[in-house]
């Protein structure tokens, strides 16, 4: 006889007016958001164009919960795993992990802390580093990843994480708990938190003059004219 499945536990939800923000800010592309952000005097928002998801489909919306680390040669697995599962559990729901281990070789990411962290309501995880176990990720935990790159090497006498819950920069990009990240096919943009309600409200209206300007296009009207009347394009 096959063992029963194992339960899943009830996934936390966020704040019902962060649920709002985060399936708005899911329904506009970075590339709209950008051009706001651009617009605004924030010209350093976008990370680094390596930073991809593990899937196409994958779009990842929701406050910074940012860490860092460091290589290490610290081999104890305890001292290793206990601050990692410390993080994990400080996850709150709708908030996004985003990494900067310092390290370009091993895997800061994997299988079983996509689950923890799905389960804790994180909304996905951004890492200037690598992730493993893809498969399980995809299939099971689905978990928006978005990474540098992918490898099977175990961060063990090589990597630790240091703190989290603290400011960080991912290429030109200054992250600090509590802003708003946004990925989806092109890339992985943050969102200063004094600014995001603003930033969200104006993509929206970009979003909604683009299609206009779309419209206009694909009923054969001239692009210069779909430009000149809406400024978009």
């Amino acid at each position: 006889m096959n063992a029963a499945a194992p339960e899943i536990a009830s996934i936390k939800q966020p704040p019902v007016w962060l649920a709002d923000w985060i399936e708005r800010f899911k329904t506009i592309y970075t590339g709209a958001i950008n051009d706001i952000l651009d617009e605004m005097g924030y010209r350093n928002q976008v990370l680094p164009h390596g930073i991809k998801a593990l899937h196409p489909d994958m779009r990842i919306a929701g406050l910074a919960m940012p860490l860092w680390g460091e290589p290490s040669s610290i081999t104890d697995v305890d001292q290793l795993m206990i601050p990692w599962m410390k993080m994990l559990q400080d996850v709150r729901p709708g908030t996004v992990i985003i990494s900067q281990p310092n390290d370009d070789e091993n895997a800061h990411f994997g299988e079983l802390s996509s689950h923890a962290a799905k389960i804790h309501g994180c909304q996905g995880a951004v890492i200037d580093g690598g992730c493993r176990d893809i498969q399980y990720i995809l299939e099971q935990s689905r978990l928006p990843v978005f990474c540098r790159y992918t490898t099977p090497k175990d961060i063990k006498g090589r990597w630790i994480i240091k703190e989290h819950n603290i400011k960080i920069t991912i290429g030109k990009t200054e992250i600090a708990p509590g802003d708003f990240v946004v990925g989806d096919m092109d890339g992985v943009i943050v969102i200063p938190q004094a600014i995001t309600k603003e930033v969200l409200e104006k993509s929206e209206t970009v979003k909604g003059e683009e299609n206009l300007t779309r419209t206009m296009i694909l009923n054969g009207e001239s692009p210069l004219d779909a430009y000149l009347k809406y400024r978009r394009f």
